[in-house]
């Protein structure tokens, strides 16, 4: 089955500058579920004033702190985490067999 994702922001830490209610760490989970089985896996980003662009902190959604996290993780990062989370579904569908030492036959 398909896995479904969501990505979520837990807190968000600020500072005073350069901006009032700056935002320099964004702590996040990444959440995956094939319909059985839930999985998740935290993560935290942190940043710095790039440009004149600022947005204050009222004004700030989920969805857009989400776009920072994901365009600062990049394409690759983003498929690492996802495959990490699957990594564990997968586990709880098939659990791994872990080998015994057996006492020697004769």
């Amino acid at each position: 089955m398909a896995i479904t994702y969501t990505w979520s922001i837990d807190r968000m830490y600020t500072i005073p500058t350069p901006q009032p209610e700056f935002v320099v760490n964004v702590l996040w989970k990444l959440t995956g579920t094939d319909g059985t089985n839930t999985a998740s896996i935290d993560g935290s980003s942190q940043f710095e004033q790039e440009g004149d662009t600022y947005t204050p902190y009222a004004d700030l959604t989920e969805a857009k702190v989400l776009g920072w996290v994901q365009d600062q993780l990049g394409e690759n990062g983003v498929s690492n985490y996802k495959a990490n989370v699957e990594g564990q579904i997968n586990s709880m569908v098939s659990p791994p067999v872990t080998p015994t030492s057996e006492p020697l036959p004769w």
